[in-house]
């Protein structure tokens, strides 16, 4: 993604760290999804440490998955879940899960709502925008700043139960069981616990 211009350091430090931390695990997320882990981001994840929640200990799971992973296993199990020979075994755009078909009305929304608020695809990408890991990206963004001012709770809400609430969670659980899924089941499990952490926070949030 490009964006505008980014905003003043100073407006971003405004934001709160539990809104800081939502925001990193939106873009390891986003990162995660986007291609294969390389040894880079495996030795990063490996070192991850969770506490005690269901989410704490998703993340110890998916840690502990790492360090037993190799770049290769992970780019060719990638490989089977999103790409495969025609297509992968997921199909991991809100379009899809949200109508059956790809580039429908829901990635018409999301480019409208990208326009608004100066976010665009960026010029060496060209899979749809509403995949999940430029969603997640989106998201992380509009917490923090990233594309003007940070975005208050309804702005988040708003955006989350447009494009992501309705379909991520199921997206995330079936990344979870796929038949492919080794080191993306952990994934899966910690991508299905954050989005029911954020629909819930959204909802008592008003």
């Amino acid at each position: 993604m490009t964006a505008k211009p980014a905003i003043e350091p100073a407006m971003q430090s405004q934001v709160a760290e539990e809104d800081r931390l939502r925001a990193d695990l939106y873009n390891y997320l986003g990162l995660i999804l986007a291609r294969p882990a390389d040894e880079m981001l495996l030795a990063q994840t490996k070192s991850l440490t969770g506490d005690e929640s269901e989410l704490g200990k998703a993340i110890n799971t998916l840690a502990k998955v790492a360090s037993l992973s190799k770049p290769r296993s992970v780019e060719s199990e990638y490989t089977k879940l999103f790409i495969g020979l025609g297509r992968g075994e997921l199909l991991p755009y809100a379009s899809y899960y949200m109508t059956g078909f790809l580039n429908e009305k829901p990635l018409a929304l999301l480019r409208q709502d990208m326009a608004a608020i100066g976010m665009s695809r960026a010029e060496n990408v060209f899979e749809p925008e509403d995949n999940i890991a430029s969603l997640m990206e989106m998201m992380g963004a509009l917490i923090v700043g990233r594309f003007g001012a940070p975005a208050d709770l309804d702005r988040q809400k708003a955006f989350f139960n447009k494009h992501i609430g309705p379909w991520a969670g199921h997206f995330f659980s079936d990344l979870e069981a796929a038949k492919n899924s080794v080191f993306y089941a952990p994934v899966g499990t910690l991508g299905r616990l954050f989005m029911e952490v954020e629909i819930e926070g959204f909802r008592l949030g008003g």
